[in-house]
Parts: structure tokens; sequence; C-alpha cells
């Protein structure tokens, strides 16, 4: 069986000399595919994310991006491969213009941007109205928009979003998620940590349950939201 396009193969470890809080945690996706993970507050989700980000130090397992190993490089170096990540807070410039929020995002690029950023506003058309407002004066979904966008903007081949829904209402997070699914369509693999684990699931290809940094349950997002244990323990049903 081919190697996923994206994973963070048996990760161990936690930030600086501090414990460990993965342990032997995988965690993959595949082009077009949406990836989700998901539990209990504290479990390592995020964490989960940053190690594959490369934002804390393994000190056990690996991280593989197209079949390369890429478990030594900075997040930097990781970005100039091909990994696009949207962290929860402090994604945006609030100061700058939406405009120039996604120009910002294209700083890696020595092409014409101008091709993304017609994409970028077709996903997302409240920020084609809004391109010369500053970022800070806009909703929280929208703020989403802005940083997505932005991550979009390195042209990336994988997207990784930190709880993209994190304090905005239903309806702005069904229509995060409908963008979300449109990105995936494009063949962008994207992996996400997302507190609504219900909703999420819906949209999964892909998810990861995790308790205290383990692979609790595995398997697609229909499965996991049949699953009993599931439902019980992590979906208060």
């Amino acid at each position: 069986m081919a190697e996923p396009f994206l994973i963070g193969d048996a990760m161990t470890g936690g930030y600086g000399a501090g414990p460990d809080i993965l342990h032997s945690c995988t965690i993959a996706v595949d082009p077009g595919q949406i990836a989700v993970i998901v539990g209990p507050n504290g479990a390592g989700k995020s964490t989960g994310m940053k190690a594959v980000f490369g934002m804390l130090n393994l000190r056990e397992g690996s991280v593989r991006l197209d079949g390369e190993d890429i478990t030594h490089l900075t997040p930097q170096e990781r970005v100039v491969k091909g990994m696009g990540f949207v962290p929860q807070t402090q994604n945006i410039f609030t100061s700058m213009s939406v405009e120039e929020n996604l120009e910002m995002g294209a700083f890696i690029r020595r092409d014409d941007i101008r091709e993304t950023m017609e994409q970028v506003y077709d996903l997302f058309p409240i920020l084609r109205d809004k391109r010369h407002q500053a970022a800070g004066e806009l909703s929280g979904g929208q703020r989403q928009q802005v940083a997505v966008g932005r991550a979009l903007m390195t042209k990336p081949k994988v997207l990784m979003l930190d709880e993209p829904t994190a304090g905005v209402s239903p309806i702005v997070m069904d229509e995060l998620f409908d963008r979300i699914i449109e990105v995936a369509r494009t063949g962008i693999p994207i992996l996400m940590v997302e507190q609504n684990a219900r909703q999420a699931l819906e949209i999964a290809d892909r998810g990861y349950v995790l308790v205290q940094g383990r692979n609790a349950y595995t398997g697609s997002g229909q499965e996991l939201l049949a699953d009993p244990e599931v439902l019980k323990s992590f979906l208060g049903g």
C-alpha cells in the first residue's frame, strides 16, 4: 500500500525539556482528503499538528511529506517544501489590509501571485469586497477566511488548520467548513484540529481521536460517527 502524502509517523515528544505529550501518535492525510484530529481538551490535538509542522522536538518517530523525510526541518523550511499552516490565534496582521495580508502570504514566491489571489477571492468573495479594509476590522469568521487565504497564497501542497472554527457562530462554522471542502476538492490535502468534533467528522474522510497524546480511534469520519464508544465518550451521544 502506498504511503500517505503527509504522515506524522509514531510521533513521541513534547515541548523543550518537558514531558512527552505525544506517545507514538500517527496522523496522515492524502491529496483531496480532509483529515480531522478530535478528542477531549488536553488530548494533544494541537500538539500533534504542531509536531507535524516542526514546532516541537520529536524524541521518536518521523514526519514525511510526499515521500521525503522532513523530520529535522524547521517550520520555515517546511513552508518552502509546501506546508501551509494556519494557527488558531494571531493568524493575521490586524493593521494591514486584507489584500496586504494575502500578499504577505506569498512571501516565499518569486512568480506572479495575481492568479492565486483571484482564486482566493473566488473562494472567499467577501474578501474581494473588503480587500482594502484593515483585517482587524473584520468579523471573526472573515478573519479566519483571511488566515486561510493567506496560507493558500503560498500554493501549498498541504493545508493545516488549527481549530479554524474556534469562537465563530454555527452559521459561520458551516460556511467555513463548506469552503474547506472546496479547497480539498482542488486536490490539496487538509489536516485540521477541531473542537466541534461531530460537525468536523461529518466532513472528514479520515478521523483521528486522540486521548492523552495517543491514537484512541482511527477511521473514516462516518465510521467514527457510527462507533458507539466514540459517540458515548467524545460526542456526548
